[in-house]
């Protein structure tokens, strides 16, 4: 795509690479046919081409209007496009740059400004999310409907890990995770602990920015980020003896911001190289476990019975583009899993856009649903705590993490086997209401395992067929998604 940018932006870094982003270009419109907008409005100026010939215009010093910046806003990010692109056009960034622009030459009305200051500082800080969560769950009935479908009931997170191992991991918390679902890092923690594995949770480290640069302010954003590099420094600092493997996300929004931190800081001296590293560094939770599939697999392979259908958030398959890794873990331990039609397309949460652009959002959200029931399945799994909350607003299906159902599974295999004392630290796990595993287990032989549920009066036949036990009785009882398992 031919331009010339306008001498106002010509010079600046941002100009400059809007530039290049726009001469990879060819308008071929084959991004418009994997645009969820584009699909619902049908409307060419809310495809990404659209889009990209009004920041092109705007660059080229045409004053962009209030529907230039309508047509922006539409956009969820949701990178679709990117997957799509033949030329390998750099869209989201590009929409960032435009945004930036848009957002000081057009500005806001007091209402809506207001609005985005309460989110940009409300979601970003995790103790003022906390209290104002607390106190709209005790106002919740006189809410706004479109505001009770957002405040879920108050959950535990249950036992946390205490075992020290010498495997290591940062863990980020996130902002509104620990409010609205505690379960997914705690889970994310059992598990990763009875893989011998320890989760280090840094408390300096706060918001990963993904709110601010939804809101076009990426100054707020890098803030954010040089807070996060600044916590996590000296945990990955090679000369170190405390250095950890990995930066895990649990929220695939957050993992495509932190993956991101080098480009966001590539021209700030003091932390560019820090950046780079920790962009490095980061990893969503399944390209960690990936490698662990056969401890797993010894762990909790046969054991989850409810059918699965897996819905793929954006930020994981395009932002990151990981594909496949989810459903590949899941598949090895037996578990039927499968995917819905249109799994490419965004559920609509998309960050704050489910707030700001209800009325689509919900339209993409009921899509999303029509296509995960139709699979047949008892449980929708995702990697993505926002896309939890805002498909679980739109179905009676539970809408688990899909951490959360392995988390569950130990847990049943605990109570299955019983009191088990061979942990690494003398922990007896048997001791907690709810069991949950808080250090590595030598597991038991078929024939050990056959004595101990003599021992507690139930009968078993330990059996194998192609590596699966057979005939084994398990207590009846609800599972985490609320259905019994098969006897």
């Amino acid at each position: 795509m031919q331009t010339k940018i306008s001498e106002e932006f010509s010079h600046s870094a941002e100009g400059q690479e809007a530039e290049q982003i726009l001469r990879q270009c060819v308008h071929c419109g084959m991004c418009n046919a994997t645009c969820p907008t584009y699909q619902l409005l049908g409307d060419e100026l809310d495809g990404p081409r659209g889009r990209i010939y009004l920041i092109k215009q705007v660059l080229e010093g045409q004053q962009p209007t209030q529907k230039t910046q309508t047509h922006l806003d539409r956009c969820l990010t949701c990178r679709s496009c990117e997957t799509t692109c033949p030329s390998g056009v750099q869209y989201a960034r590009l929409l960032e740059i435009g945004r930036d622009i848009v957002e000081k030459k057009v500005g806001r009305s007091i209402t809506q400004k207001m609005l985005r200051g309460v989110l940009k500082n409300g979601l970003s800080n995790p103790r003022l999310f906390q209290h104002a969560l607390t106190w709209g769950r005790k106002i919740k009935p006189v809410l706004p409907r479109q505001l009770q479908e957002k405040i879920p009931a108050a959950t535990s997170p249950g036992v946390m890990p205490q075992a020290e191992h010498a495997r290591k991991v940062i863990m980020l918390e996130g902002c509104v995770q620990p409010g609205l679902a505690p379960n997914i890092n705690a889970a994310t923690s059992r598990v990763l602990d009875r893989l011998q594995i320890q989760t280090v949770r840094p408390q300096q480290a706060g918001c990963c920015g993904a709110v601010r640069l939804h809101l076009s302010d990426t100054d707020g954003a890098i803030v954010a980020a040089k807070n996060n590099i600044d916590a996590w420094w000296p945990l990955v600092n090679e000369a170190l003896d405390t250095r950890v493997e990995h930066i895990v996300m649990t929220a695939a929004g957050c993992g495509v911001t932190v993956k991101d931190y080098g480009h966001l800081l590539a021209h700030d001296s003091a932390y560019a190289e820090k950046a780079k590293k920790i962009s490095a560094l980061t990893c969503d939770l399944s390209e960690l476990l990936t490698d662990s599939v056969p401890e797993l697999i010894a762990l909790v392979g046969g054991e989850i019975t409810e059918k699965l259908v897996w819905h793929a958030p954006c930020s994981l398959q395009h932002g990151q583009q990981v594909r496949g890794k989810v459903e590949s873990i899941l598949q090895s331990l037996g578990v039927a899993v499968q995917t819905c039609a249109d799994s490419h397309l965004c559920c609509g949460s998309a960050g704050t856009y489910s707030i700001l652009q209800s009325d689509l959002a919900r339209q993409l959200r009921d899509n999303k649903i029509r296509a995960l029931e139709a699979s047949g399945a008892d449980v929708i799994v995702s990697a993505n705590m926002a896309c939890q909350q805002h498909l679980q607003t739109g179905t009676k299906m539970p809408v688990l993490h899909w951490i959360e159902v392995l988390d569950q599974a130990l847990a049943n295999r605990s109570a299955l086997i019983g009191p088990v004392d061979a942990v690494s630290d003398g922990t007896d796990i048997a001791t907690v209401a709810e069991p949950v595993v808080t250090s590595p287990v030598l597991m038991p032989s078929e024939s050990e395992i056959a004595a101990m549920l003599q021992a507690n009066g139930e009968t078993t036949v330990a059996k194998k067929k192609s590596g699966k036990a057979t005939g084994r009785k398990k207590a009846a009882g609800p599972t985490k998604t609320g259905k019994s398992k098969k006897q």
